[in-house]
């Protein structure tokens, strides 16, 4: 403090105050402070970017891995020669349980049977028991998706899968097949071409012709209530170019199911069963010697006995009213069992083995479906000559015997049956003389058009309908039995031959009340089967369907006559 002129002056020591050196002490310390928060949370940005990096990578790698799984589950859509769908992959919902999640079984149980009444109580609790995820029901529909949803159940899973749909059910069952849940064909075309639907995304075509084999499967399925036969089989071909309008066999099945076909009786008959299919191997046998020169359609045969032993077995006429004397012509229009011997024993064990070898009737055939039966081996002699002659004693598949008569028709020309549309598929090399298929179509067309023929139910007015029947019994533990198979193989219309219509009956049974229209205009009817042939049964099956599908064939296929 200082005195001036009477006034006190105090003076401050404002030091603290003002000290320059604390200020910027206090400034550096919060400089860094917020250095080093910006630095730390530029790290921890750092590290979460990686991350995100990281793991955006892997789940773009594992979605770009899931789109290329999808693009090869979707399989390519199958379709017939008229562009209808046959087979699709759609996405579907599946609803399951995972019993882990599920404290209340009785409670889900009771909840779950609501919406589906056809769930079993046995099969359930035995699934849940095992503690394993199983599926209740596959394919919902969008209110059955919505109702499973509403339940709330934490145990209740749904899930959306690629499937395989099949609009058509048991149709087409035997020819398309199946896939199993990894998206791989086990049975029929699903397997055979399985590779090729996973490849490409074009459509595969098939040859079939939907709305003739609804109208063949239909008149098969008829007759079986009908004959109360086993099962029964039909297959439609294009004699020219080997293309199948219709394969059916029955019984069939619905692939949608996707359920395991153990059980024997669900074979396809057509191109799997393995049968003796009796008479319609005459043809052959004169075809052979014709082709071979050594007879003509007039040569005689005389004094034909009624039966005939070989190795001390007896060979018999089937009908004993059959004149002695016949042509090589008659022999085969009344099916004469013993006048076929002869014609085989002038054409010889290598001439008859070579001919039935040229037609695929000896080994395996190819074919477009994996399922093929084989013909058994023969141990050919003497006595196996006279046997086979008249098909006796020598077994092959239907398809096999089919594909066999469209080249003993169309001219003599090797065909290969196929299911696949091809733009080209036409008939090549040419295995018979001139005028043997002609010789041969003209008998096939007497065998259904005149009184001594087998099989004028088949006389359809209109459709110039040829063929030959064939009955023959069935082998059981190496014994032959009473049982049956009954086959008829038509050529139609026989002036210019296109299709070749065959039909089985496996164990065909007489109907006493069924009566017969004969479909020649003659206004003819009888009642009653009078005999379990192949002439009464698959016969008046053919006819029922060439009159269904005859008009189908004549307008949709112009070139039909």
């Amino acid at each position: 403090m200082r005195e001036n002129k009477g006034k006190k002056i105090y003076l401050r020591d404002f030091s603290d105050e003002f000290s320059f050196s604390k200020k910027i002490h206090k400034k550096n310390i919060s400089f860094n402070r917020i250095a080093f928060i910006f630095f730390f949370f530029l790290f921890i940005s750092s590290i979460f970017s990686v991350k995100i990096f990281y793991y955006g990578s892997i789940s773009k790698n594992k979605l770009s891995q899931k789109k290329y799984s999808q693009k090869n589950d979707i399989r390519s859509d199958i379709i017939d020669a008229d562009g209808n769908i046959l087979a699709k992959t759609v996405f579907t919902k599946n609803v399951g349980i995972n019993p882990k999640l599920e404290n209340d079984k009785k409670k889900l149980f009771i909840k779950l049977k609501l919406l589906f009444p056809e769930l079993d109580i046995e099969n359930f609790n035995k699934k849940f028991d095992k503690k394993n995820f199983f599926y209740i029901k596959k394919k919902l529909s969008p209110e059955q998706y919505y109702q499973v949803r509403m339940l709330g159940e934490k145990s209740v899973i749904t899930e959306q899968k690629i499937s395989r749909i099949y609009p058509h059910e048991n149709l087409f069952s035997h020819v398309l097949g199946q896939i199993d849940d990894n998206n791989n064909g086990i049975s029929g075309i699903e397997k055979s071409l399985d590779e090729d639907l996973k490849k490409s995304n074009k459509k595969l075509e098939l040859t079939l012709d939907t709305n003739i084999q609804f109208l063949v499967r239909n008149e098969l399925i008829n007759f079986e209530k009908i004959f109360k036969s086993k099962g029964s089989a039909a297959v439609l071909m294009n004699i020219n170019s080997g293309e199948i309008l219709s394969l059916v066999s029955l019984p069939d099945y619905n692939i949608n199911r996707r359920e395991d076909i153990t059980d024997t009786k669900f074979i396809n008959r057509i191109t799997k069963g393995v049968y003796e299919l009796g008479s319609i191997f005459k043809t052959f046998t004169l075809a052979g010697a014709l082709n071979e020169g050594i007879i003509n359609t007039e040569t005689n045969f005389k004094n034909l006995p009624k039966s005939i032993y070989c190795a001390g077995r007896k060979i018999s006429e089937y009908d004993m009213d059959i004149p002695s004397t016949l042509t090589a012509e008659q022999i085969l229009i009344r099916s004469g069992n013993i006048g076929s011997v002869r014609i085989a024993q002038k054409l010889g064990i290598e001439k008859t083995k070579n001919f039935l070898d040229s037609l695929n009737l000896l080994t395996p055939i190819e074919f477009d479906l994996g399922e093929i039966g084989k013909p058994l081996l023969l141990k050919w002699g003497k006595c196996k000559l006279a046997t086979v002659s008249f098909g006796h004693g020598i077994s092959t598949t239907p398809l096999q015997v089919a594909t066999a008569y469209a080249i003993i028709s169309n001219g003599g020309y090797k065909i290969k049956p196929t299911l696949l549309k091809k733009e080209k598929n036409l008939k090549t090399k040419k295995i018979l003389n001139e005028g043997v298929s002609i010789n041969i179509n003209s008998i096939l067309r007497k065998v259904v058009s005149t009184k001594e023929g087998t099989a004028n139910l088949a006389n359809v007015e209109g459709y110039d309908v040829g063929g030959k029947t064939g009955t023959a019994q069935k082998i059981e533990n190496g014994i032959y039995t009473k049982k049956k198979i009954n086959t008829f193989v038509s050529i139609f219309p026989i002036h210019k031959p296109k299709y070749v219509l065959l039909v089985l009956l496996d164990e065909p049974k007489t109907n006493s009340d069924y009566v017969y229209n004969y479909r020649d205009g003659s206004g003819i009817r009888y009642k009653g089967t009078p005999f379990n042939t192949a002439g009464w049964t698959t016969v008046e099956v053919t006819g029922k369907i060439i009159e269904k599908i005859g008009p189908i064939l004549a307008t949709k296929y112009y070139d039909f006559y």
